[in-house]
């Protein structure tokens, strides 16, 4: 029997995507995890792209978080490329429960003279942060 494959670029992305839905819905590994009856850990590591997620695991986690199973394969290229500095920050942004409460809040902001003063503001606080 042929060892598993190890996890692809598509896993992990597959996994990002995973993360930043249970965070847009405010919902911990743990709170997942027991849904789903498996470990936080394992939760983790799908999370992590350090396991991939079955067809019957990822139609179940598609369920839970009240999206369709293409949801994860959302901005998937076929050929992984360099990431940009800024998609990286985006990225980085978006793996954080609190970075996703920002660009939801943001989103909701109509005015683009508050917005910028928004982002100046922000720039401010994070050149004065300890």
């Amino acid at each position: 029997m042929p060892a598993p494959r190890a996890p692809s670029y598509i896993d992990q992305h597959v996994g990002r995507r995973l993360k930043l839905r249970r965070n847009m819905l405010s919902l911990s590994q743990q709170n997942l995890a027991e849904t789903l009856g498996i470990t936080f850990q394992q939760v983790q590591k799908y999370e992590n792209g350090r396991n991939r997620i079955g067809a019957g695991r990822l139609f179940e986690l598609a369920r839970i978080l009240n999206v369709q199973v293409t949801f994860f394969y959302e901005g998937l290229v076929t050929r992984p490329s360099k990431q940009t500095p800024e998609d990286a920050t985006l990225q980085k942004l978006l793996e954080t429960r609190d970075g996703v409460d920002i660009a939801q809040a943001f989103l909701e902001i109509e005015s683009p003279t508050v917005r910028r003063q928004l982002i100046e503001l922000t720039y401010t606080l994070g050149k004065t942060a300890p």
